[in-house]
């Protein structure tokens, strides 16, 4: 493949709701444009965006996939995206590397859920948008029901540039409303002549309608069209790509993935009104303070921005690269400007699923694959000496997790560098080793994400992983004043070991910890033994109360001992100090603390009560509303850290996949005394 200039350049990433089509589509693509004999099918796990493992279990897709074809002298870059929420952090990559985002609409399932959220991501980032309404061939389709909830739920800027042709089992064809022209598609056969008859009416007044709504945007062409000019069908195509290219104008076109109908009318246009790198923006890269505009200039120094980063088993680390300036060639050396390294691109290629082409060279404007490059995806990669930094993606932030454990000996020498890697790979997991409850958390997005996850660090890494409940964080303080006396003796010929000490414990206020006081009067304590009495004192607390859970807020008093000139030592007092204490703190009414967190619950208003029952039900102290958007609501409480295990799962299962919270620690606070037993006894051998 030769390089294309940056004008003959399309960055489409393909969005939706999952199974709207999206993958079906990139192959109806390639098989039009010759680069495949036949589309493969989701289902089979014969696609060739659907290259992982497992992508092709699940029948959906995954991970952000580049499939690349040449169309009438131009390069189009397809980038086919997850439609799952649990892996929103890939479609937010190819939205980032995209020109135009081509949003896939069911027309028998409509404008579903994460359609809806892609597309104010997608219109947060101005970029420009573009509707295809796929499986016009199947029940229950209906386009013109979907035309209308395109336009309720995204405004006035949505505009059909075609009609179907029949419906359900008898689609056919589709009505290009700018020429006025039939596309016709029966038994494999493309034939193209006027309108049918019965559908002449309904064209025209929607053409008419069209070009209304395109004129508007030039006001030389509104003033002749005003005095009866009728603009050519040359210029309406060029004011409606520059209403494309501003985001103010979303053209609806359709067709059947499946059928391979109104495939190639869509390709057409991604060409003809899509916009190419040229004609958006300037990125804005960082240069210490000052932020400087680069324009995709081929004859520039040569600036690039990681995509995505994934681990191939047979090739090392894959970095999927769009060039923002400059040439990249074989051998060009770039820094990574987040880590400083020296980075020699080398065997440059392009690839479709698990096909690969190598290429010489790549153009500003074009996305390319290295091999063998250690970097993250949002990394920077700038000439030696030119310290410039691209805005990486904010990537989501996780709401669920489990805790693993390697399965053997042998995983768990491997377990630390799989993970990483797997956290390299993927910006929207986590890794943290909680030092309370003594697990390795991996955090995501949701249930699949995180399953996922593992079945990868299963095939990747050849680690095997047990997966269980992340354990709550419990603490146990106490409610009254206690004292008591810990006595060590130990006598087996020589020098023995003695040592007592008289603690009293009283409640400390809430976050205030330990506490320890020295009262010991008249030496009945020797000075150098009080510390030992101290350290003997802490590490009980933190090894835990009589629930099992490390004790806090705690005022401990040293009152009174005894000591032995000959017997008595360090190891004597630091052992009668943990006796005194573990005492004391069973007498002085112990109770179990639980972490609380002040939770920010984002949720569609009409879902505004559903969802505040919920938390309710999660014993939440909900501390108020407002309004986010005028169909959008925030919520905030303050719930159990025990009541969010699960919620980012049920969350979206009430809200339709809408909803989204962001929870941070607050305080802790009394576990209610009934439930109290129940966690003292799941829990407490663990938390040891």
């Amino acid at each position: 493949m030769q390089p294309f200039a940056p004008e003959k350049i399309r960055n489409v990433a393909l969005v939706g709701h999952s199974g709207a089509g999206k993958t079906s589509l990139a192959e109806a693509l390639l098989t039009e444009a010759g680069v495949i004999a036949r589309p493969g099918r989701v289902e089979e796990g014969t696609t060739v965006c659907d290259a992982e493992p497992e992508e092709q279990a699940r029948h959906m897709s995954l991970v952000v996939t580049l499939a690349p074809f040449e169309w009438k002298g131009h390069k189009i870059n397809l980038l086919d995206t997850p439609g799952y929420a649990d892996f929103e952090a890939e479609t937010l990559a190819a939205l980032g590397a995209a020109d135009l985002a081509v949003f896939v609409v069911s027309a028998a399932d409509g404008v579903e859920p994460q359609t809806r959220h892609l597309w104010k991501v997608a219109a947060s980032m101005g970029l420009p948008r573009m509707v295809f309404v796929n499986k016009l061939d199947r029940d229950r389709s209906d386009f013109d029901g979907v035309l209308a909830e395109l336009r309720d739920a995204f405004g006035a800027g949505v505009a059909p540039l075609e009609l179907p042709i029949g419906a359900e089992g008898a689609f056919h064809g589709v009505a290009d409303l700018l020429t006025d022209t039939a596309f016709l598609y029966d038994d494999g056969v493309h034939t193209s002549g006027p309108v049918p008859l019965e559908m002449a009416d309904e064209e025209h007044e929607v053409h008419d309608n069209l070009v209304e709504g395109i004129v508007v945007g030039d006001d030389d062409m509104l003033e002749r069209y005003l005095a009866g000019d009728v603009p050519s069908f040359e210029e309406l195509e060029r004011v409606l790509a520059v209403g494309v290219d501003q985001a103010t104008v979303f053209p609806v076109v359709c067709g059947s993935a499946t059928a391979v109908i109104g495939i190639d009318r869509l390709a057409d246009l991604l060409c003809e009104i899509g916009p190419s790198p040229l004609d958006r923006p300037p990125v804005e890269v960082h240069a210490g303070d000052t932020v400087v505009s680069v324009p995709p200039d081929p004859t520039a120094d040569p600036l690039a921005l990681v995509v995505r980063a994934t681990s191939d088993p047979f090739v090392g680390q894959v970095s999927l690269l769009r060039v923002l300036s400059g040439t990249v060639s074989t051998d060009t050396h770039l820094v990574d400007v987040r880590t400083g390294a020296d980075l020699r691109l080398h065997g440059l290629f392009t690839h479709r699923g698990r096909d690969r082409v190598e290429v010489s060279s790549a153009l500003a404007g074009d996305l390319v694959a290295v091999p063998k490059v250690e970097t993250l995806a949002g990394d920077t990669l700038a000439p030696k000496g030119s310290p410039v930094v691209v805005p990486a993606p904010e990537w989501p932030e996780p709401v669920h997790a489990i805790a693993v454990a390697a399965r053997s000996s042998a995983d768990e020498d491997k377990l630390a560098t799989a993970l990483h890697r797997l956290v390299a790979d993927d910006p929207s997991l986590r890794v943290r080793r909680d030092d309370e409850t003594h697990q390795t958390l991996l955090a995501g997005q949701g249930e699949t994400h995180l399953a996922v996850a593992l079945d990868r660090l299963r095939r990747k890494f050849g680690v095997e992983v047990d997966a269980s409940d992340v354990r709550i964080a419990y603490r146990e303080t106490i409610t009254a004043e206690a004292r008591a006396e810990g006595k060590y003796k130990k006598q087996s010929g020589g020098h023995g070991q003695f040592g007592v000490a008289v603690v009293a414990v009283a409640p400390a206020a809430r976050g205030e910890g330990i506490t320890f006081v020295d009262e010991v009067v008249g030496g009945a304590i020797p000075r150098q033994f009080i510390p030992a009495v101290e350290k003997g004192v802490r590490e009980a607390l933190a090894e835990g109360g009589p629930h099992g859970f490390p004790v806090v807020d705690v005022v401990v008093r040293c009152l009174d001992g005894k000591h032995h000139p000959v017997d008595s030592s360090e190891m004597s007092f630091k052992a009668a100090g943990r006796l005194a204490v573990r005492e004391a703190v069973a007498a002085a009414s112990p109770v179990i603390l639980e972490p609380v967190s002040r939770v920010e619950v984002t949720v569609p208003t009409a879902s505004q009560g559903d969802v505040m029952g919920d938390l309710n039900a999660r014993r939440a102290r909900v501390q108020g509303t407002d309004l986010a958007s005028e169909d959008e609501t925030v919520i905030t409480a303050l719930v159990p850290g025990a009541e969010l295990t699960r919620y980012a799962v049920d969350l979206r299962a009430r809200t339709h996949g809408l909803g989204r919270f962001h929870a941070e620690h607050d305080h802790y606070d009394v576990l209610p005394a009934h439930l109290a037993a129940a966690v003292s006894t799941a829990d407490t051998g663990a938390a040891g």
